[in-house]
């Protein structure tokens, strides 16, 4: 026995109004993900890998960055949780992360995606081939991206091998 028509037609209105309400949620949620974010970075004055770094954070279209001079770069670290041993040049806040030294924008992004429940994420040291430290024609040293809380438990968030 054939269903009436009308019933027919109203499952699929009901239908085609169901994904239409999927694809506008999903639109909303990838305009949001798309706006660009704070990102506010204190650095060593007058470093200019610092200067390398941020230039490409910023590039990517996914960050509003501002950059400041910190004479006093180890005090602004230390009340901020980064241990010593994952110090590098420059700190970034990026909501309630911290993003210390050399991070590849990969890693920052998965961070934000992510939302562990940590304090940050550091690339101790500058790191040869890490982003701001290129070199035309140069080797790039092996390194990890190491998350850390602010209980001092610390683990390995990415690892970049020597090319």
């Amino acid at each position: 026995m054939q269903k009436p028509v009308h019933v027919q037609s109203r499952r699929a209105l009901l239908g085609a109004a169901g994904s239409a309400l999927l694809v506008a949620g999903l639109a909303g949620c990838t305009e949001a993900a798309a706006r660009p974010v704070p990102m506010a970075v204190r650095r060593n004055p007058g470093c200019g890998c610092c200067e390398v770094w941020t230039e490409q954070m910023r590039a990517s279209g996914r960050f509003i960055v501002t950059t400041e001079d910190d004479p006093d770069l180890a005090a602004f670290k230390s009340a901020r949780g980064v241990p010593a041993e994952l110090a590098s040049c420059h700190t970034a806040i990026v909501g309630d992360y911290v993003i210390e030294g050399h991070v590849p924008l990969a890693d920052v992004v998965r961070l934000l995606d992510e939302r562990p429940q940590i304090a940050g994420i550091a690339v101790g040291g500058m790191p040869m081939g890490s982003p701001g430290m290129e070199q035309p024609g140069g080797g790039n040293e092996a390194y990890d991206v190491v998350a850390f809380t602010s209980t001092g438990v610390r683990r390995v968030f990415s690892h970049y091998p020597a090319r």
